[in-house]
């Protein structure tokens, strides 16, 4: 079957575009999906479900490099997955405490469409 061009057209015209607001809404939780799918990424998140810690701290854990810890923990803390607890200072350097934002994160397929569920983490505070 073919369909005519301008049948097309009509059909793209009634179907509203996404406003600005969609578009994001759709690349972060595209972005959020993608972190989460990445296994370094959640090994940091997990190492920091119950207690905060610094990223010399979680690098010695994971037995991965500081620098790969600092990257996800910027991209994380971009996403808003990981917030910072609290500050210390050590021989005058400000030292960074980060926690999970999250605590569960579902992600469901329906009707060609994925949703995010993400849930708080119990451990906060």
């Amino acid at each position: 079957m073919i369909i005519n061009p301008i049948k097309k057209s009509i059909v793209r015209q009634a179907l509203p575009k996404p406003n600005v607001l969609q578009l994001s809404e759709y690349d972060i939780t595209q972005k959020i999906m993608d972190s989460l799918t990445n296994a370094c990424h959640r090994s940091v998140l997990f190492s920091i479900t119950k207690s905060s810690k610094d990223a010399p701290k979680i690098a010695e854990e994971l037995n991965i490099s500081l620098s790969s810890v600092y990257k996800t923990l910027v991209r994380l803390e971009e996403l808003t997955l990981v917030e910072i607890e609290k500050f210390n200072f050590v021989e005058g350097k400000k030292i960074k405490f980060y926690k999970s934002r999250i605590g569960k994160a579902e992600i469901t397929f329906d009707s060609n469409d994925a949703t995010l569920h993400l849930y708080p983490n119990s451990f906060n505070k």
